[in-house]
């Protein structure tokens, strides 16, 4: 078919025949970046050395400037701070240290203010052994009996107290069990021994959380992130909790890695579990109005599991995002450009028709991406995450380029750490990737106005940090704002993708859609420069691509123009290049119907 000529204001127009694309309508999680805020550690705003919520109240533009649209807290709950908020002892009350019940509505109107949503942590398989429940319970007070996991234990050959009921271990060293003097029982504790699991068996307990979800939404927050999902649920048989199989990683029994943990984690009931709490925030949708109340779980589990996280066999729907670990799990430093395809490629299809993918980047219990992944790929791994379609889940610090910190034994403060002991900390402990964010070049790097903080504040804070990043004509924080800002494009939102090794050690993401811009995101993840032909990325490319995004390091301006079929990468560079449609070519873009109206 010829175009077909039109005159608009005495200019001669070539139209050309195309088809308008349909777009899939999205829902406001799916095309999201989320932020993960360790509240501890972003902003302290009363000079005790401890961030806290008024601290995160003084930082909500911040994150609207970068470009995310929600942030979910680690817990804020009454704690006796053992596990740092993951023992909670009132789940309907505010840390203290963290602020009132006053200064979190304070939160949820301003961040709602200026359009930001707020995502509660929710710690549903373990209190503190101070809540109320476990004093009622360990004193066997009527109704609470049964809250949670209790045994007689297994006879002793060398008499005397009984045994544990089974060889399960925790998470932080040492058995599973331990033994309650007033209840002359042992009790079941994945975690810290003051951590002691609720039993989901009991439907008073599921109606617990479920009043403990309805809450908070009440409060106005607008999902929750869910902790340790798999452990819910533990295997029994006949009164008894059967031994788990040795898994030959470690020959350390005290470790958590020493068994397969079979009937702890990942029972049947606990998808169960999180089909009705899915039913619960959407009838609440329903029964209040707003936009969608988003789950987010935790779980590190096999993809087969995940995919059933999304959706039951019979259609149940589940957690809107189970929690897609891959980039930090099955990554290595050598990783090559394959390995970063497998990741991809293994997670899409495990996400069911008509529901989003999503990209988790970091959290408060791994190491940083520039500490994981080498300095050097900073601005590749943010450019990587944020090409992909889906949510985005980004921890507080990832955007600056914030590192691992040091911390001395003396120092230390993450009970995972405190149990393994002096020889063995440094291995286990969580508190390098959690010190303070920095925010500028100032004393304790603008994280308190006090003397002291918590945890040590990062000895590069002077250079790393936001007021002198956003001061750069290059920075960390400059491409991360650059992606988030790509990410509100048409092609990004609702464009196919397509993530492809086109060497070893150069990794390709295209993102197309017809109508619009062609946006090529390329790394390479060697220590050799790359040089490649790039007509054959995606379909009909120009012969020249302009740089849209490029990484501090890279000798490119955005702007600048490319051979397509000369591209050439040096040492771990990345960029984004774009081909752009010519107005014209773009029907369905409102400036050009805007002409075509005239």
């Amino acid at each position: 078919m010829l175009p077909c000529p039109r005159v608009i204001s005495g200019v001669l127009l070539l139209v050309a025949a195309v088809s308008c694309v349909e777009l899939t309508q999205r829902d406001w999680w799916e095309k999201a970046g989320f932020y993960q805020i360790y509240p501890r550690s972003f902003k302290d705003s009363d000079g005790d050395g401890i961030g806290d919520l008024n601290g995160i109240t003084s930082k909500l533009q911040y994150l609207k400037d970068i470009g995310v649209r929600a942030f979910w807290m680690s817990p804020i709950n009454k704690s006796p701070m053992v596990d740092f908020g993951y023992d909670i002892s009132d789940y309907r009350a505010i840390q203290p240290e963290y602020g009132t019940m006053e200064d979190f509505e304070h939160l949820v109107t301003e961040a709602k203010r200026v359009g930001l949503k707020v995502i509660m942590d929710l710690v549903p398989n373990h209190s503190s052994d101070k809540h109320e429940w476990f004093v009622k319970s360990e004193n066997r007070e009527q109704g609470y009996d049964e809250y949670y996991v209790w045994h007689d234990g297994v006879d002793n050959p060398q008499g005397g107290r009984k045994l544990p009921p089974s060889n399960w271990v925790q998470a932080f060293r040492g058995s599973a069990w331990q033994w309650s003097e007033k209840r002359m029982q042992y009790y079941l504790h994945q975690f810290t021994v003051e951590q002691p699991d609720l039993n989901y068996r009991n439907p008073k307990v599921v109606q617990e959380m479920k009043d403990v979800i309805t809450f908070w939404l009440d409060k106005g927050v607008d999902g929750f992130r869910i902790d340790a999902v798999p452990c819910l649920y533990e295997a029994e048989a006949n009164g008894s909790f059967p031994d788990e199989p040795i898994s030959g990683l470690t020959n350390d029994q005290d470790d958590f890695d020493y068994l397969t943990h079979v009937y702890t984690q990942n029972q049947p009931e606990t998808l169960d579990m999180v089909y009705q709490w899915r039913e619960l925030v959407d009838q609440y949708q329903k029964d209040h109005g707003g936009e969608t109340r988003v789950l987010m779980t935790e779980a590190y589990t096999s993809l087969e599991i995940l995919h059933e996280y999304y959706v039951s066999p019979d259609g149940r729907l589940g957690s809107h995002m189970p929690f897609n670990f891959g980039l930090i799990t099955d990554l290595r430093i050598n990783s090559t450009a394959e390995d970063f395809v497998k990741v991809v490629q293994s997670w899409m299809e495990i996400v069911p028709p008509g529901h989003a993918a999503n990209w988790v980047m970091g959290n408060h219990d791994r190491s940083r991406v520039g500490t994981r992944s080498g300095t050097e790929r900073i601005d590749a791994m943010n450019m990587i995450i944020h090409s992909l379609p889906g949510p985005t889940v980004t921890y507080q610090g990832e955007e600056i380029g914030m590192t691992d910190v040091i911390i001395s034994w003396e120092e230390t403060k993450d009970p995972a750490a405190c149990n393994a002991g002096e020889e063995l900390y440094a291995q286990k402990s969580r508190d390098p990737c959690r010190t303070p964010f920095q925010w500028d070049d100032s004393t304790l790097a603008g994280f308190t106005n006090g003397s002291t903080t918590w945890l040590p504040v990062g000895p590069n804070y002077r250079t790393v940090n936001v007021k002198v990043e956003n001061g750069l004509e290059k920075s960390h924080l400059k491409v991360y704002k650059a992606m988030m800002k790509l990410r509100e494009s048409k092609t990004f939102q609702h464009g196919s993708v397509k993530a492809s090794a086109v060497k070893e050690n150069v990794l390709a993401i295209v993102r197309e859609l017809q109508g619009y811009n062609t946006y090529i995101t390329l790394v390479n993840l060697g220590g050799a420069i790359e040089l490649f032909d790039g007509i054959a990325l995606a379909s009909r490319l120009p012969s020249k691509l302009r740089f849209e995004v490029v990484g501090i390091d890279s000798h490119h301006v955005r702007g600048g123009a490319v051979a397509t079929n000369d591209i050439l990468l040096l040492p771990n560079e990345s960029f984004v290049l774009v081909a752009r449609v010519a107005p014209v070519d773009r029907l369905h873009e409102s400036i050009c119907e805007a002409w075509l109206e005239q």
